[in-house]
C-alpha cells in the first residue's frame, strides 16, 4: 500500500507481541515482526498475510548491536522507514536476590533495557528523518516492586525513565514516546511463573483475578489496544507517559 506506515515490534512471536503485531496489521500498518525466533515470527507474520495484511517476520537478538542495525535496514527496505517501534521483547529469570546469579540479573538486564535503546537507536533515524514517530516501551506493574523479580522491577522500571528521556530528546522531531505497563496478563510467561512455583495455572489465573478490581486477568489484546491508541496519529499529544492497563489501581 502506498504510504502504508510502517510498524516494528520486538518480541512479537507470541504473546502481548503477537497481538500487538496483529492489531497494529488490522489498524493499517505494515508491521515488522521481530523476536528471537525467525520461524515463530514467520508464523505471525502468515497469519497477518492471511487476513490481507502486510507483515515480514525476522530473527533477531535485540541485544546484539549488529543485528538489530541489519534488522532495521532490512524492514527500511522491504517494508519502508519504521515510524513506530514497540519495545515489546522480554524475558523472565525470577529468584528471591540471596538465590539471583549474576547471570540472571545481566540477561534481563540486557534484553529489556540493552534491546530498548539499540532498537530505539536504530529506529529514531527514520522517524526524525520522516518528522514523525510513535516509541512505546512495555514496563509493568512490577516496576513497582514485586517478590522474586529484583531484575525484573528494576529493569522495567528503568524503562519508564528510558521513556520519559526519549519523548524529552525526540519530541522536537514529531517523535512521542510512552510506556504502557501491564497488570497481570494472561501469556506463556505467567505460565512460566506458575510452573516454576508449583500452582496450577488455572488456578495461578484464578487466584490474579480474585486480587483484580474487574474481577479478570488481563489479555494481550488488552495491552494491545492500548498500545494501537498510542502509536495513533490522534495520539500525537501524549508522550512521556506510563498508562497502567492492570484492570484497576495500583498501590
Amino acid at each position: 500500500m502506498e504510504n502504508q506506515r510502517v510498524a516494528v515490534v520486538t518480541g512479537a512471536a507470541r504473546g502481548i507481541g503477537a497481538a500487538t503485531a496483529t492489531r497494529l496489521a488490522r489498524d493499517g500498518f505494515a508491521v515488522a515482526v521481530l523476536d528471537l525466533d525467525e520461524a515463530a515470527c514467520e508464523a505471525v507474520a502468515d497469519a497477518i498475510r492471511a487476513e490481507g495484511g502486510t507483515a515480514l517476520g525476522l530473527g533477531v537478538d535485540v541485544t546484539d548491536a549488529e543485528q538489530v542495525e541489519s534488522g532495521v535496514a532490512r524492514v527500511a527496505d522491504e517494508l519502508g522507514p519504521p515510524v513506530v517501534l514497540v519495545n515489546n521483547a522480554g524475558i523472565i529469570r525470577d529468584n528471591l536476590i540471596f538465590k539471583m546469579t549474576e547471570g540472571d540479573w545481566d540477561a534481563v538486564m540486557a534484553v529489556h533495557l540493552k534491546g530498548a535503546f539499540l532498537m530505539t537507536r536504530a529506529c529514531q533515524a527514520h522517524m526524525t528523518a520522516q518528522k514523525y514517530g510513535r516509541i512505546v516501551n512495555l514496563s509493568s506493574s512490577s516496576a513497582q516492586g514485586n517478590r522474586g523479580q529484583a531484575n525484573y522491577s528494576a529493569a522495567k522500571a528503568g524503562l519508564q525513565g528510558f521513556t520519559k528521556t526519549l519523548a524529552i530528546e525526540l519530541g522536537r522531531f514529531g517523535v512521542t514516546a510512552n510506556a504502557v505497563a501491564p497488570g497481570f496478563i494472561q501469556t506463556d510467561m505467567t505460565a512460566a511463573t506458575a510452573e516454576r512455583i508449583g500452582v496450577p495455572f488455572e488456578e495461578f489465573l484464578a487466584h490474579a483475578a480474585s486480587q483484580v478490581p474487574v474481577q479478570r486477568v488481563g489479555q494481550p489484546e488488552d495491552i494491545a489496544a492500548t498500545i494501537a491508541f498510542l502509536v495513533s496519529q490522534e495520539a500525537g499529544f501524549v508522550s512521556g507517559q506510563v498508562i497502567y492497563v492492570a484492570g484497576g489501581p495500583l498501590d
